[in-house]
């Protein structure tokens, strides 16, 4: 799962990443309102950790626009400020859960798997999408009955693509979800990577629309 990071605090930012990377997570980190605005518009994370105290544009303004805006993305809001009356302006904006600092990192993961489970982004045990079956516990993907030996980059890939089959995903959104950025060179990775998908499974089996991006659906005619 891809969480988004929002927090200025290098140190909490530090710790933070560590602790949800030893627990299978892939972060992404932002240190400003207007980034994280941007970030969390793109619609690729399962969940949002948000500090009040963002530079350029505070986590309860940006909240409250993401909420206005339907999105709908579960929300665990950091802040230093502890007082209760806060803590109503928090869950008001729309935020799922909260945690005062200074926190322990087994809280934050404990009522991060919390809120996931609760907003039901806790994947399926099992899921096949056409000719694609992906096993959750076993962390496998098969193609027309055979199991794939797929790279931690390409399993992500096609969890991504197999989380709405007939979307178009941009080589820069796969670049991001599955390496954290979406430079030139990532963007150039991704392609020699569907390639490499294709020969595992079939040259038919992840479609190209042509200056949109990749698709598990069928092209229109």
């Amino acid at each position: 799962m891809r969480i988004l990071l929002a927090e200025d605090d290098p140190v909490i930012a530090g710790y933070v990443t560590t602790a949800l990377a030893r627990e299978g997570y892939t972060v992404d980190h932002c240190t400003s309102g207007s980034h994280a605005w941007e970030k969390g518009d793109i619609g690729i994370y399962d969940a949002v950790i948000l500090d009040l105290g963002l530079p350029d544009l505070d986590g309860l303004t940006l909240l409250r626009r993401w909420r206005q805006g339907g999105n709908t993305i579960p929300v665990l809001i950091l802040t230093a400020r502890g007082s209760w009356m806060e803590r109503v302006d928090g869950f008001d904006a729309g935020a799922d859960d909260y945690l005062p600092k200074p926190f322990r990192n087994e809280e934050l993961i404990a009522r991060l798997k919390a809120l996931l489970r609760r907003a039901g982004s806790a994947p399926a045990p099992v899921a096949e999408i056409g000719r694609f079956r992906h096993d959750e516990t076993r962390k496998t993907i098969l193609f027309d009955g055979r199991q794939i030996d797929l790279s931690p980059q390409e399993y992500r890939a096609l969890l991504l693509l197999m989380a709405d089959p007939n979307a178009v995903i941009s080589a820069y959104d796969l670049a991001l979800y599955v390496q954290g950025r979406d430079d030139d060179a990532a963007k150039n990775a991704v392609e020699a990577m569907i390639k490499r998908i294709r020969r595992k499974t079939a040259p038919d089996a992840i479609l190209t629309r042509r200056g949109f991006g990749y698709t598990l659906g069928h092209e229109e005619t």
